[in-house]
């Protein structure tokens, strides 16, 4: 049964429709990702599902019951809380319920036929174990340290960052784990250790998930469905971005086959309506308008097919990675560089070159030093040492927040502040419109403010004008964030054409992948790696080089463990005093343990005794005592056996 249905919603803002008679079905164990472009509806539906926006039409049908968390884009904390308790706040309910349940035990353990005690204990197990929440201070610990939150745990929620204090809603909802999570751009502000947890943590813990992103590749780990929305309808793909990117290709291919059959009808029809025969009488008059109709289908078709077409061809395109080096001349040449900050060092000894052409990807965890080393190329940060030759070069930069853009001018007066309707882009004159349109702007916008635009809106303009200028260098701060996938991809178009070098700083792995030739990876503590390996590629050898080095880790351990083992029973020549009172009094708890389960057997024999409840209660516990019996079985034959070993 589904958590959520939507059924013939529609929603609009203004006289203007966003979803229009749309349909969707939530179901258990499911994680659908919501693509589309900016504005199209992705956070509308969201919020609908949430149930904290009213539709216009439609019916909004919730099971009884369900619990629906969402995270939102500026979370709220009161003031004075600490960021270690603004997440226990989120699960006192669930720490209530364990500790009910560990009394409930205790006193089972005195009192097992309690028929109510056994139905809240078991109504308690339901509830932690669906809720993930037997260890919920083990999983604080662990949320803490990958989201890198721990050093934060003592201070001030409300003194924290935008971005750290989105981590510390999401670890919150994290461990709750509602009947249903929705979130809006979760790997924002997260860098690609923090997501790869968060993929782990979402698909082990099987989570029901609605959500929105950007990251391509995190679409692709996590999505069992994938939606898109455009012009207020939903279309629906099974699987992550990759298989909604093929079934959406098969999609265009049978538009485009529909629309050849289409053109052969309307052909012959045309040529009868040329004709004439009889098309003004009564009885022709509905074959003349279905004629009309198609002919207006057949119009609209081809634009249709060809932007779904040229979405899908920037999206497949790959680059050639062969360059000419001999004829690139070098741009800035790093000899030696040391930069600190705040005490902290942040690159040691690092030293590189830059060519015109070059591609290069600036990755690392979150305050690794990443956009420190962009300002010193920039000039606007001294070195601590070492040296940055700069040629003479036309540097274009653009950073999350959006220093060129002017809140209180409209889009005309931004691009065009001479005056005029044109942009130059790349020699040619073009009306600013037609310029926008590549940028997925409305007529509409031209006269709004910058100051009323959306985050992502300011990010694509900021970019569109970025690309009306002539530079020999781009360095980019984090360009994908805020923006839809329509927008990167175009993004990612004008990048692989740009003549000049690039540098960017990105957690987008998708992105890095398809745009990077080179990576400069940041390692802490003031190192810095040069690769030539695509991002996913370097992140899996990473991972492999860690697993290897656990392994090596617990062999150590195992040695070292088995040495003062060793050492042990050299000097040892009899059993502990624990030890020999475990092997003294083990006979008898077994034999005990085994009465009671064979007691159980006699009460499993006999199932109509029980209600359902009562029945599981008798066969969990049944399982517990096997369990019990078996370890202690275990350990009485480890210390007979060195019991004689010592004496033998």
């Amino acid at each position: 049964m589904a958590l959520v249905s939507l059924q013939e919603i529609s929603k609009q803002y203004d006289y203007s429709p966003i979803l229009t008679q749309v349909s969707l079905h939530l179901n258990p164990n499911e994680r659908i990702a919501i693509v589309g472009k900016n504005g199209s509806g992705k956070s509308t539906l969201l919020k609908i599902v949430a149930g904290e926006l009213e539709v216009d039409e439609g019916e909004r049908l919730a099971s009884l019951g369900i619990e629906i968390k969402m995270l939102p884009q500026k979370p709220f904390f009161p003031e004075g809380m600490r960021v270690r308790e603004a997440i226990e706040e989120e699960l006192k309910e669930l720490k209530e319920a364990k500790k009910e349940w560990d009394r409930i035990s205790e006193a089972l353990a005195k009192d097992f036929e309690n028929k109510e005690l056994l139905a809240r204990h078991s109504e308690l197990s339901s509830l932690l174990e669906h809720h993930g929440a037997w260890d919920l201070d083990g999983k604080l610990e662990r949320v803490l340290v990958e989201f890198e939150l721990k050093e934060f745990e003592h201070r001030f929620v409300n003194l924290l960052s935008g971005g750290e204090q989105k981590r510390v809603a999401l670890a919150g909802l994290l461990l709750q784990k509602p009947d249903l999570l929705l979130l809006d751009e979760p790997t924002n502000h997260l860098d690609v250790q923090m997501v790869e947890f968060l993929e782990e943590l979402l698909t082990k813990e099987n989570f029901t998930l609605l959500f929105i992103s950007h990251d391509r590749y995190f679409i692709d780990h996590i999505a069992t469905r994938t939606i898109e929305i455009e012009e207020g309808r939903l279309r629906s793909f099974e699987g992550g971005y990759g298989d909604y990117l093929r079934q959406k290709e098969e999609l265009l291919l049978a538009m485009a086959k529909g629309h050849e059959v289409l053109l052969k009808i309307l052909k012959s029809e045309e040529e009868w309506l040329r004709r004439g025969v009889k098309a003004r009488l009564k009885r022709n008059e509905g074959r003349k308008q279905r004629v009309l109709a198609m002919r207006e289908e057949a119009k609209k078709n081809p634009g249709v097919i060809r932007k779904m077409k040229l979405e899908l061809e920037r999206e497949k395109k790959h680059f050639n990675r062969q360059e000419g080096v001999n004829r690139r001349k070098m741009l800035f040449e790093v000899e030696n560089l040391r930069l600190e900050l705040g005490g902290k060092t942040l690159v040691e000894g690092f030293g590189t070159r830059i060519l015109q052409k070059d591609k290069i990807a600036i990755v690392g965890k979150n305050g690794s030093g990443k956009s420190t080393l962009l300002k010193a190329l920039l000039g606007e940060l001294k070195p601590n040492g070492g040296v940055i030759k700069r040629g003479d070069l036309r540097i274009g930069y653009f950073d999350q927040h959006r220093v060129m853009l002017d809140d209180s001018k409209n889009l005309i007066e931004t691009f065009c502040p001479f005056g005029g309707d044109r942009v130059d882009v790349k020699g040619k004159s073009i009306h600013v419109y037609g310029y926008l349109k590549n940028f997925l702007f409305p007529k509409e916008f031209l006269d709004k403010k910058i100051g009323v635009l959306s985050g992502g809106e300011k990010n694509r303009v900021a970019l569109a004008l970025l690309f009306t200028k002539e530079y020999d260098c781009l360095i980019l701060d984090e360009p994908t964030n805020d923006l839809d996938i329509p927008t990167i991809n175009i993004l990612e178009d004008y990048l692989l054409s740009f003549e000049g070098a690039l540098l960017f700083v990105s957690h987008d792995r998708y992105f890095v992948d398809k745009i990077a030739q080179k990576m400069l990876v940041f390692k802490g503590d003031g190192v810095i790696e040069e690769s030539h390996l695509s991002y996913s590629e370097y992140l899996e050898i990473e991972r492999e080089l860690k697993e290897y080095a656990q392994l090596e880790e617990s062999s150590q351990r195992v040695e070292s463990s088995k040495e003062s083992s060793s050492k042990v029973t050299k000097k040892a020549t009899k059993l502990s005093y624990k030890e020999q009172r475990l092997l003294e009094l083990l006979p008898s708890e077994i034999e005990a343990l085994e009465g009671k389960i064979k007691e159980m057997e006699e009460r499993l024999y006999h199932p109509n005794q029980y209600g359902i409840t009562d029945l599981a209660e008798v066969a969990m516990e049944y399982e517990r005592l096997k369990r019990e019996s078996e370890e202690k079985l275990e350990l009485y034959v480890e210390l007979e056996e060195k019991r004689e070993e010592l004496e033998g």
